[in-house]
């Protein structure tokens, strides 16, 4: 193998991996938030660290994904975070909306995943 294709193979195994334990996190907050008796805090700073992490990894292995429908997703994911952070009594139905939206994201096909939606010099 190439040092590119083996650069690759490692980029995506830890991709797998931030995204099993993304999920893993993710599910934990959604059963803090349906009354589980389980500690939302780590799940929350897990969701955020490997989210992060895989947008990072996006963005460094491909600059232009902010322009994509893919990036622009995740700074809606992002905004509406935020909005939970600072209204307790939406976080419910902001979480699912976060949910499915990853949902569709994850499962659409790639012409839609990658759609160009901002051109360069348009912004």
């Amino acid at each position: 193998m190439s040092s590119s294709q083996t650069d690759f193979h490692w980029l995506r195994w830890l991709n797998v991996a931030l995204r099993g334990l993304h999920l893993v996190s993710v599910i934990v907050m959604g059963a803090a938030l349906l009354g589980a008796p389980v500690a939302s805090t780590p799940a929350v700073v897990g969701a955020a660290i490997t989210g992060f992490t895989m947008f990072a990894l996006d963005l460094w292995q491909k600059p232009g994904h902010l322009r994509e429908t893919s990036g622009v997703a995740v700074l809606v994911k992002l905004a509406l975070l935020l909005w939970m952070v600072f209204d307790a009594g939406s976080r419910a139905i902001l979480f699912w909306l976060i949910v499915a939206g990853s949902a569709i994201f994850a499962h659409a096909p790639a012409s839609f995943r990658h759609a160009v939606l901002l051109h360069k010099g348009s912004i």
